[in-house]
């Protein structure tokens, strides 16, 4: 636990890193809805040397790949890696879809996706012709994961509305454009498709029953809430019902977010969802769910009762009141301080870059928000989080990663139109901790860990946040512990496998 006068977070300046990118909006007087929705950001190893690299999603300019040369330094590699970009980049996700050991990048755009093949030799390769993915859309959140439990990593792409910028609605206000409401477009379906191994994916939205509801994605989060060993789908829309897909197996989901309890608020309203994250807040064994929603609506965070039962806990937890008057982006749960338990990170910002000219409430840049877990309870610690918590930013995507190995989780959050923010990790009070790099990395499973005597379970998700990756990499939290009593993984499909005693306050990797 950090003392009064510790700040958790120093904010990185590019003179420091090395990174110089900015991004690039494509900022019209017309204001089109693209431009209000990007950036996203991943940390990623893409060439194995066992430190964590950076890529930036651009949207009118060239995308950035980062690599890291220790000491929080970083050398743009971007042309020497062969990453070209095409259309309006607005999201990335990390994959291995070819189940050879490297992270693969997959960029969400408005126009066409891309997936990159990482050729393991520092450079990559855009396949996604062969692959079967080259859609036009607009598209936002990528969440890779296994469906049917076939050792090969499916892929969720999130939709978001019927956008044609032929027939772009008018939203003028003051004699000025602003940016339209998603109410002001149709929804879409997103897609689901099927790796059938060899590079290949099939479209099956249709047969899986994702195609057969229509929605407006912004963050989607594959998790297993009913724990049954099969990895169901929860997916934020903005301005209609939220969706939950269970899993049911053979390729097949239920939509059951209204009986759910986790479609609308608690008056019957569809909110604004945006960034998502799913993790087990209250140390009950199953699967809660959060939403960042738009301002006044609180932001939303679901805990499992069981039998697919959710109830909003965002009064209770103290999650409402901190929420009221932000519009959420990029979220994450994650231990920030190495006690064990769950905390939280939002980062925030209105969508319309002059709503300030409509409202004397309102701003465009928001702070970021980060957020202790006590107990289920969540208490609002930025007085002591840093610097670049006491300001406010443009933000959108957000990732969680070890950018310099020494165990603490660092912070990158992709601005709108601006250069990107790193958080360094810095704090020397928190707990003990273990590092896991579990070859391969697949989600669903499940790691246990006593430290202390107490025993906690963490459930490893794909996707979350808000068109971003985290760094794939696991941090246990040990508290004053001075080692885990036990530590044990167990991949799906798998038996519990019992790791041998492992040293703290270091990294270890795992093999299945």
């Amino acid at each position: 636990m950090a003392t009064a006068s510790a700040a958790i977070y120093e904010t990185l300046p590019p003179a420091r890193t090395g990174i110089t990118f900015k991004h690039e909006n494509g900022l019209t007087e017309r204001r089109r809805l693209p431009e209000s929705i990007a950036p996203g950001v991943a940390i990623l190893d893409y060439n194995g040397d066992g430190r964590m690299d950076l890529f930036f999603v651009n949207s009118k300019g060239t995308h950035a790949l980062y690599r890291n040369d220790g000491n929080l330094k970083f050398t743009d590699v971007t042309k020497k890696a062969g990453i070209e970009g095409r259309d309006f980049g607005l999201g990335v996700t990390t994959c291995d879809y070819n189940n050879d050991g490297a992270p693969d990048l997959f960029i969400t755009a408005y126009g066409r996706n891309t997936l990159y093949k990482n050729n393991r030799n520092g450079t990559f390769q855009d396949v996604t012709r062969e692959a079967g993915l080259d859609q036009k859309g607009l598209w936002t959140a990528a969440v890779f994961f296994d469906v049917d439990n076939d050792g090969a990593e499916d892929l969720f792409v999130g939709h978001f509305v019927d956008y044609d910028p032929a027939s772009e609605p008018s939203c003028m206000y003051g004699g000025r454009y602003h940016y339209c409401h998603p109410l002001s477009y149709a929804p879409f379906p997103s897609t689901l498709y099927r790796n059938n191994g060899a590079g290949k994916f099939t479209d099956i939205s249709e047969t899986s029953g994702i195609a057969s509801h229509k929605g407006k994605a912004f963050g989607a989060v594959a998790t297993d809430v009913n724990n049954d060993g099969l990895l169901d789908l929860f997916v934020a829309n903005d301005s209609v019902a939220n969706f939950l897909f269970i899993n049911k197996g053979g390729g097949k989901f239920d939509e059951v977010g209204l009986e759910a309890g986790v479609a609308y608020s608690a008056d019957g309203n569809p909110r604004s969802g945006m960034g998502v994250d799913a993790a087990d807040y209250n140390g009950d064994g199953l699967q809660d769910l959060f939403v960042a929603n738009f301002n006044r609506e609180r932001f939303s965070i679901y805990r499992n009762r069981g039998q697919l039962v959710f109830s909003d806990e965002a009064g209770p937890t103290g999650i409402g009141n901190l929420t009221q008057m932000y519009s959420g982006w990029g979220v994450r749960f994650f231990d920030v301080d190495h006690d064990g338990d769950n905390d939280l990170i939002v980062c925030n910002s209105h969508p319309d870059d002059q709503i300030e000219k409509l409202s004397s409430t309102l701003k465009f840049r928001e702070p970021i928000l980060l957020l202790e877990n006590n107990g289920g309870k969540f208490t609002l610690i930025n007085s002591r989080a840093g610097d670049a918590f006491q300001k406010d930013w443009p933000a959108r995507g957000l990732a969680v990663g070890d950018l310099d190995n020494d165990g603490m989780p660092d912070i990158v959050i992709g601005n709108t139109g601006e250069a990107p923010l790193l958080l360094h990790h810095t704090e020397a009070n928190a707990g003990n901790w273990v590092g896991l790099d579990l070859k391969p990395r697949v989600a669903g499973t499940v790691i246990r860990w006593s430290a202390g005597g107490i025993v906690r379970t963490r459930l490893l998700n794909a996707g979350g946040s808000y068109l971003s990756a985290d760094d794939p990499r696991i941090l246990l939290g040990l508290g004053s512990a001075k080692s885990a009593d036990w530590i044990e993984a167990q991949w799906p499909g798998g038996e519990a496998r019992r790791l041998p005693a492992l040293a703290p306050r270091s990294y270890h990797r795992i093999e299945r």
